[in-house]
């Protein structure tokens, strides 16, 4: 037991000392990771694996957990509307780009994080795998052309670490309605800037997947219908649109025209006009995604949400369908037809995302709307995996509400029938279910067709049973008082000696087909280090996917809950391995408590 080490004496001195500092907080979510598709010999796959761990490298590394703020959830900023107001029979793109922060060139902004919120922040967020997607193709349908698509997609990914995607290493592809890469639309810079918005969130969600845009000859519905066939035809089972107008009592008609792809997940965003609602997004075959206002929270997520709504005129779209029919999965009663929204994200502009475009714009700026929710929840069913060959992946959310974050303050207007326009605990129209937590609510539920019967899979998960089923370093497993347990009296503390030292703790089970797997623990760290320099560090992992990386830097008072989804590891078996390294001077102890590994 650690009582009897010399050690402890020295761990006690240096906690006195981390007491005696101040102590250096950098608020981190916990980040979640699914493993890669399997490893094949080949160059393409040296390729593959390098690319997947470059991302998972970009959107884990505590230096890029920086955020600035933009604004004030619901706050009035001034945007510019990328696209006119829809005429009938044509649909407006929703993008919205802030037009009271300066824009610059990647060459201007040289070494500064630009403004808005960062694909390592939405992974935050929403507590997403940093690797994942491999072999995934999502597609964006948009109308015309943007010219500089490609580079400006690729100033985005580099400025944030990312791998490129390029028409030449067969990441992205660029094609016309028709799937022609030659005979594209004809330029247009408004939509040009909801084409970057959307490719730029389809990057930040998945930055493994790969891309194919398509772009339309034109805005009215024919031609977007056609363009999302033809998204269907060249293989995506992913397709984002960002755009919509007013319902029509032909909709359902172009349900069967365009939207009714099984097999596909479709998401389609909920409009930025605040209640009313909107086509295609109240199409039955599509998933309706609404819009939140992000920002950045004393919680133990790290984050919180509220309905988007900047005024009467302005906010995130819902309500009731004149004329789409209820799908059998969704089931509010105040409805009888086609509810939106299913699902939400971020697209306040004041708690905007950063976007690169030189066509439309004039470098970084920031953009918001429901335009930015709608591919952010494509590249998240991505993350997922491949949707059931007769699915229709918006009934996906209905089985796993306790996978989403549930948004439950704000409105988006007045309604007769409160949760139309009014955020609930629950199913609401503004939000529908809530936002992303993790993929598992957007996952079929089954694994090869298993089922899964709920349980706690860790063996003394609290430790309580002192040095048992897990293997641990001598004495890592202790009720030594020098650290406060986060419940009963035992506790894995790992490190926390001032000197080069290492200590880990594993345990390893198998996660039964079928299932989706939630890992948790609480962490305190606390250190003698100063400045912010991650000298002292912790390594979390399932197998070889590292899940997460803390430090000294992320010191802080009490316990925070760090969750990761593991939904990806059905069917094996996973070892979970908490390793801490601390350097030769000044110690950092990293206590982690009241573990589990639960399958639903």
């Amino acid at each position: 037991m650690r009582e009897s080490r010399p050690s402890r004496r020295r761990r006690s001195l240096r906690r006195l000392l981390s007491i005696a500092l101040p102590s250096l907080a950098l608020a981190v979510a916990g980040l979640a990771a699914a493993p890669t598709a399997g490893a094949q010999s080949g160059t393409a796959t040296t390729a593959h694996v390098t690319r997947a761990a470059q991302n998972a490298k970009a959107l884990t590394a505590p230096e890029r957990q920086t955020f600035r703020s933009t604004g004030k959830a619901g706050q009035k900023v001034p945007t510019t509307h990328l696209c006119a107001t829809a005429e009938p029979g044509h649909a407006s793109c929703f993008a919205q780009r802030r037009t009271d922060i300066k824009q610059r060139l990647a060459t201007e902004l040289a070494a500064a994080t630009p403004s808005g919120l960062s694909p390592a922040n939405l992974h935050s967020a929403y507590n997403l795998p940093s690797t994942g997607g491999s072999g995934m193709t999502v597609a964006i349908v948009d109308a015309y052309n943007d010219p500089n698509a490609e580079a400006d997609l690729n100033t985005y990914r580099s400025t944030y670490g990312l791998s490129s995607c390029t028409k030449a290493n067969g990441c992205f592809k660029q094609v016309s309605q028709t799937g022609s890469t030659t005979s594209l639309p004809a330029n247009d810079t408004g939509w040009a800037g909801e084409e970057a918005l959307d490719l730029d969130m389809v990057s930040a969600a998945c930055p493994n997947c790969n891309i194919i845009l398509v772009e339309a000859n034109s805005a009215n519905d024919t031609d977007l219908g056609i363009a999302e066939n033809e998204a269907v035809a060249l293989g995506a089972k992913f397709v984002s649109n960002s755009w919509g107008g007013s319902e029509s009592s032909g909709q359902t008609t172009e349900d069967t025209q365009y939207f009714k792809h099984p097999g596909v997940a479709i998401t389609v965003s909920a409009g930025d006009s605040a209640y009313g609602a909107e086509y295609p997004a109240t199409s039955q075959y599509v998933t309706a995604v609404g819009g939140t206002a992000l920002t950045t929270a004393a919680n133990s997520r790290g984050w919180t949400e509220s309905v988007w709504q900047t005024n009467a005129t302005e906010g995130t779209g819902s309500g009731c369908s004149a004329y789409d029919p209820k799908p059998a999965w969704q089931t509010d009663t105040g409805c009888a037809k086609r509810m939106e929204a299913d699902v939400s994200a971020v697209a306040d502009p004041a708690t905007g995302v950063a976007v690169y475009d030189t066509f439309g714009g004039s470098g970084w700026a920031v953009y918001g709307g429901t335009s930015a929710s709608a591919p952010l929840i494509a590249g998240v069913y991505a993350l997922a995996g491949t949707p059931g060959a007769t699915d229709y992946p918006a009934k996906y959310p209905y089985s796993h509400t306790a996978n989403l974050y549930d948004v439950t303050t704000g409105n988006n207007g007045s309604c007769s029938t409160s949760y139309f326009c009014t955020a609930r605990t629950g199913y609401d129209g503004p939000t529908g279910w809530g936002t992303p937590n993790g993929t598992a609510a957007f996952t079929a539920g089954t694994s090869g067709g298993g089922t899964c019967t709920p349980a706690q899979l860790l063996g003394n998960a609290g430790f309580e049973s002192g040095n048992t089923v897990w293997t641990a370093t001598t004495g890592v497993i202790t009720n030594d008082t020098g650290e406060a347990a986060h419940g009963g009296s035992y506790k894995a503390w790992l490190d926390g000696y001032g000197t080069s030292h290492t200590d880990t703790v594993t345990q390893s089970v198998t996660i039964p087909a079928g299932c989706h797997a939630s890992f948790s623990f609480y962490l305190h760290t606390d250190t003698a280090e100063t400045g912010t320099t991650a000298y002292d560090k912790l390594t979390v992992s399932a197998n070889t996917t590292t899940l997460a990386t803390y430090s000294n830097v992320n010191a802080a008072t009490g316990y925070s809950l760090k969750t990761f989804d593991l939904s990806a590891f059905a069917g094996q078996t996973v070892t979970l391995k908490f390793s801490g390294v601390e350097d030769t001077s000044l110690q950092t102890s990293f206590v982690v408590d009241d573990t589990a590994l639960t399958t639903s």
